[in-house]
């Protein structure tokens, strides 16, 4: 996958190699298959096979500006408006028809940019996929009613009574949720990891929401359904976000989705305790 430090000028040296590990296979390097690149230049096998295929030049197209910030053509947003009516395209399909008839290379999230807040009917409406992150705090028993009422003092109680005692080292359970209009799906985050970094793109996007995405069991139409995350930090690294777009998921970035919800350091913070 993509290294926490993924630049646009790395993504375009890893299109080169990948490119280039292909003419090596067309010259007799029989070994090397998308597999093996993938490995090689720590990348998923979705960017090795929209890559290998293509010409050196395209390799230079900055595409990490992709998205609302870029001004299509009208000729292009007729293409998008065209393609949106009841026999709806998907957004992968129209940046292959805007790429072939207009020769400006966008991704399909950009194709979702444009169509995503206008017109809505009742059927866009299911395909949404919300997530959040939440945690759950294993705490003592509080001291009975009568304790309280009748106890002179706080010595009176028994220590494991004691009302509103901080627990130190309490057990804290960090559980991530998505849901669409078919399915729930919940992860319990592994003791000890963090939301943050190579382990929520590892295991909480790659091995659970990607594959949840993308299964008709789940979504509506996977080439339609969005993925809507909560801002919270390790959803708006941009490494998450290009492994969102290597793997073709649609989501509402940034500049779009204005929910947020409060940092997972400050809640602990706020009651005096160390969740990770």
């Amino acid at each position: 996958m993509a290294g926490t430090y993924d630049t646009e000028e790395q993504r375009i040296m890893d299109r080169i190699r990948c490119i280039a590990f292909r003419e090596a296979q067309d010259a007799g390097a029989t070994f090397i298959n998308r597999d093996w690149i993938a490995e090689k230049i720590h990348r998923s096998v979705r960017f090795i096979t929209d890559w290998w295929q293509k010409p050196y030049d395209q390799c230079f197209s900055d595409y990490s500006n992709a998205g609302p910030k870029l001004n299509l053509s009208q000729a292009s947003r007729d293409i998008i408006f065209e393609a949106s009516g009841r026999q709806r395209k998907g957004c992968s399909v129209v940046a292959k028809e805007i790429a072939e008839k207009r020769k400006e290379y966008v991704v399909p999230r950009t194709v979702n940019n444009y169509r995503h807040r206008e017109d809505w009917n009742e059927e866009d409406f299911l395909h949404p996929a919300p997530s959040d992150e939440f945690y759950v705090w294993v705490v003592r028993q509080p001291n009975y009613q009568n304790d309280r009422i009748w106890a002179k003092s706080i010595d009176n109680i028994e220590e494991d009574k004691r009302y509103r005692e901080i627990v130190k080292n309490q057990v804290c359970i960090g559980i991530f949720v998505i849901f669409t209009a078919k399915k729930l799906r919940w992860v319990i985050k592994d003791k000890g990891e963090s939301w943050a970094g190579q382990y929520f793109r590892d295991k909480i996007l790659t091995e659970n929401v990607i594959p949840f995405l993308k299964s008709n069991k789940n979504v509506i139409d996977p080439d339609e359904v969005i993925f809507i995350y909560d801002k919270a930090p390790c959803m708006r690294a941009y490494p998450t976000q290009h492994l969102l777009q290597e793997n073709n998921i649609k989501f509402w970035g940034n500049e779009i989705w204005t929910g947020n919800s409060p940092v997972e350091s400050c809640i602990g913070v706020s009651l005096g305790l160390n969740i990770f």
